[in-house]
């Protein structure tokens, strides 16, 4: 290994970077986790859910977009924090997203390993775990260009795999495929479509939060890519009609064909409406495809949080010898720390995997918020730095429309989610500490980190006329 050779290399394609921020956000949220919501809130509950968060993630995804556009550098919204705010925030903010998405990559092979199950019930999901997690580790130690490649197939099948399903659910429907005319009928059965209220909605705002995270890997893979003043705005761009159109219209299609009290996370509720359509052979090859999105999904977690580690190791920190890379551009010990972490999913051989995948989705899951916050953070206190600093907006090659309310809206929203995360914990019979403390992990441990750092090293808040806001490829 090189240890002279300190930098990433510009691999990624426009093609690349594209179907990244396509496929980021589809993975098993939307082809496993789906039917839990819709047991959970109702076809309803669910689209008020994923309507309010896609809201919110347009707006964090726009203000990342002007932000990698200006300065593309693989640490992405933690170096914006550490430059633009305060160095204990960028440290807080680049460990909490490590943790996030090594986490997710574990939370991806249970899923992997419960898919397994229609086609292997008596093989323990431990050893599928650990053959996926080998497969996601070699396809990350190759090279930037690799993971872009690989991630190109996965994200084209996923995405292909939603516009056949959602074309054949509307068929459904309107009864040209099945057996009858299926219609909505199923909205209004027991006490839908809202079933459960308020409180349910909140329940799964976590699920569907966790569902949306992969959006921001454009900022992540923008220190990666060729040409990220046309690229990085172009794919920015695409985030709202696939939220549109995916999640929602994914929610509506189940929410018609599949009565919602029948939906679980045992089984893919995509499987089950090709089942109903009547297509020989579909539900093998759905959960085939089920399980490219599952290693698409830990690919991505297993590149952004090797990148995010070596980036926090440029700026010091995190140890140096995350820094190192191979001849290839790899962070190899980035990534072998983050193997280690993300081997967590061989709870899988002890617990009950339905049990240890709804754990490991809530404990991401408010870490991808805590990152979603200091994304809207950065994006206003980087233009109230390029301002104050004499800047003129029209020289940013991409600009987030509705500054500054989609940033304060996107973070209030996101501080709300938090803080009512408890809610569906506390119940008449008492309080589930459980739940409670999963929905939570990830504060007590981001304070820790922040409040740490800034003690330590007596960081101040930068001010405005101080903020870094000078770009060149030689500071990646």
């Amino acid at each position: 290994m090189s240890e002279q050779n300190h930098d990433l290399k510009r691999g990624l394609k426009a093609r690349h970077l594209n179907m990244i921020a396509l496929g980021g956000s589809i993975g098993t949220g939307i082809f496993l986790a789906m039917g839990d919501t819709l047991n959970q809130a109702g076809p309803g509950g669910a689209l008020v859910a994923y309507g309010l968060i896609g809201v919110m993630v347009y707006f964090l995804i726009t203000s990342l977009g002007e932000m990698a556009t200006y300065m593309p550098i693989s640490g992405s919204f933690s170096s914006y924090a550490t430059k633009f705010i305060d160095p204990a925030l960028g440290f807080a903010l680049g460990w909490n997203y490590w943790y996030n998405w090594a986490i997710t990559i574990a939370a991806e092979m249970v899923a992997g390993s419960l898919i397994m199950k229609y086609w292997f019930p008596n093989i323990p999901g431990f050893y599928w775990s650990i053959i996926f997690l080998f497969i996601i580790v070699s396809l990350n130690f190759l090279s930037a260009k690799a993971y872009g490649e690989s991630e190109y197939w996965f994200a084209g099948i996923k995405v292909v795999t939603v516009i056949i399903f959602l074309i054949i659910g509307f068929l459904m429907i309107v009864g040209v495929m099945g057996s009858d005319n299926i219609g909505f009928h199923n909205y209004f059965i027991a006490d839908g479509p809202f079933h459960g209220g308020i409180k349910s909605i909140f329940a799964i705002f976590l699920v569907a939060g966790f569902s949306f995270q992969g959006t921001e890997l454009i900022g992540v893979a923008a220190g990666e890519s060729e040409n990220p003043e046309k690229t990085i705005p172009k794919a920015v761009r695409s985030i709202f009609w696939r939220i549109l159109i995916f999640y929602l219209g994914t929610i509506i299609v189940l929410g018609a064909i599949i009565p919602f009290t029948q939906a679980s996370v045992s089984q893919s509720p995509f499987t089950m409406v090709f089942e109903k359509a009547g297509v020989a052979g579909a539900a093998s090859i759905m959960n085939a495809i089920i399980l490219t999105s599952v290693l698409s999904a830990g690919n991505s977690g297993m590149y952004a949080s090797t990148r995010m580690l070596y980036s926090m190791a440029r700026e010091g920190l995190a140890p140096k010898v995350f820094a190192k890379t191979n001849n290839r551009g790899v962070p190899v010990n980035a990534l072998i720390l983050t193997t280690l972490v993300a081997s967590a999913c061989f709870l899988t051989g002890i617990f009950a995997e339905s049990t240890v995948y709804v754990w490991l989705v809530a404990a991401s899951g408010l870490a991808g918020f805590i990152a979603w916050v200091g994304i809207a953070i950065c994006h206003y206190r980087f233009r109230k730095a390029y301002i104050h600093q004499g800047h003129d907006l029209k020289e940013l090659k991409f600009k987030a429309k509705w500054y500054p309310f989609g940033p304060i809206l996107a973070l209030l929203m996101c501080i709300i989610i938090i803080v009512g995360q408890g809610y569906s914990c506390i119940t008449p019979n008492g309080v589930d500490w459980k739940n409670l403390i999963a929905s939570y992990i990830g504060i007590p441990l981001f304070l820790t980190l922040y409040i740490g750092y800034k003690v330590k090293h007596k960081t101040k808040v930068t001010p405005l006329d101080k903020v870094n806001l000078v770009y060149s490829k030689t500071n990646e």
